[in-house]
């Protein structure tokens, strides 16, 4: 009776619906520079499989977006309808010394937009860069605990922890991970991003 049991029992685990989480950012979670095997989004899959969970990963970034360009595009990504984001956007912002306050409204925009969808949202944090001096660094860093505790979002403080300034985590530009950053990247993201989809 023991393989009439294992058939009867296998498809009602298969024909629970996978969870679908989207990741929607830039570069650093688009792969840039990178074969798609080593991308975040498909290491993150594979991580979440052997976490035994059914999740569907929507690779919805664009290397160069900046928070403008998310909010642009939000609506047409959301054709697939995700049950939860990950919300990985802010770096380019940065790097261009877009005024915070910019930054904050169109992040803002997306998180309003989200939530009033019902979709889960773990928002990953980005750092200035140090070049830009301490005060636009202060006001552009606290932009991403405000929005946080403001709607109530899990937050990632800084996507790039224990990867950023590494060079051996890093592609030959000194900004993007390579496969072995993103992994690192994987492996201290994923406990958050398991909460986020069971």
């Amino acid at each position: 009776f023991l393989p009439v049991l294992v058939m009867m029992t296998a498809p009602l685990g298969a024909a629970e619906p996978a969870v679908k989480l989207m990741v929607f950012g830039d570069s650093l979670s688009a792969g840039y520079g990178l074969q798609k095997p080593n991308s975040f989004t498909e290491k993150l899959s594979k991580a979440l499989q052997g976490q035994g969970l059914n999740v569907n990963v929507i690779a919805a970034s664009v290397s160069g977006d900046t928070t403008a360009g998310g909010k642009a595009r939000l609506d047409w990504a959301m054709v697939d309808k995700p049950d939860a984001v990950l919300l990985e956007l802010g770096a380019n912002d940065g790097l261009r010394g877009i005024e915070p306050a910019a930054s904050r409204a169109n992040l803002s925009d997306i998180l309003q937009r989200l939530k009033s969808k019902g979709t889960r949202v773990l928002i990953a944090g980005m750092l200035a860069p140090p070049n830009l001096g301490k005060e636009y660094g202060a006001e552009f860093n606290q932009i991403y605990t405000g929005l946080a505790r403001h709607y109530k979002f899990p937050l990632y403080p800084f996507f790039l922890e224990g990867v950023a300034a590494m060079p051996h985590l890093n592609q030959k530009d000194g900004i993007h991970p390579n496969p072995q950053g993103v992994d690192e990247i994987v492996k201290r993201i994923l406990p958050m991003v398991v909460k986020l989809v069971r």
